[in-house]
């Protein structure tokens, strides 16, 4: 299992010990709006774990939960997965985070760190990301990454906002300056 080193954040993949962070993430309104449309419940939460603890022995990738440095406070969370979790679909990066730090740029320094992950250890040719048609602040999340749109497609039952980024976009990115400025905060990979 793989944990990433931010300047701000530890990103480690979901285990039992995150529960009550998650459970917390997973019933505030505003986080599970777009998602489920509704809180997760205590034994969804476990199923999660569960599953995700699976996918990280059997795939050496899926859901990180993001750790405060300074605090210890599971402030959110985020994942490279296969879209709907089928191994037949391209990769995707997804995050959520607690309402308290929006706007504090903890979603661009975990997203970086992830596509840094997918692109640079997983050796992905692309990556996708996927948001409810409202939910313009995750929208807004995938141009700072440097991702193009792609269209509205069905996924997860649903109709979705769709963008998209190769690696070598990714790669070219990586020489800008506003990358390099992101990517400093990135100190480590640590496979565990």
């Amino acid at each position: 299992m793989t944990t990433l080193t931010t300047q701000r954040l530890q990103l480690q993949p979901f285990d039992h010990h995150h529960f009550d962070g998650l459970r917390k993430l997973h019933t505030t309104p505003e986080v599970m709006r777009y998602i489920r449309g509704r809180p997760e419940t205590e034994d969804e939460t476990i199923a999660v774990i569960d599953r995700v603890k699976a996918e990280w022995l059997t795939l050496g990738y899926s859901w990180w939960a993001f750790v405060d440095n300074s605090s210890g406070r599971l402030i959110g969370c985020g994942c490279i997965q296969n879209m709907e979790r089928n191994l037949a679909n391209p990769l995707e990066i997804g995050w959520r985070l607690s309402p308290d730090v929006w706007g504090q740029g903890y979603a661009t320094e975990a997203a970086t760190a992830m596509a840094d992950f997918a692109f640079n250890i997983l050796a992905s040719r692309e990556l996708h990301a996927v948001c409810h048609l409202q939910n313009t602040d995750s929208e807004k999340m995938m141009q700072r990454l440097g991702m193009t749109y792609r269209g509205v497609e069905q996924w997860y039952d649903t109709e979705t906002t769709v963008y998209v980024m190769s690696r070598d976009e990714w790669q070219r990115r990586s020489d800008s300056s506003i990358h390099h400025a992101i990517q400093g905060k990135i100190e480590n990979i640590k496979i565990t």
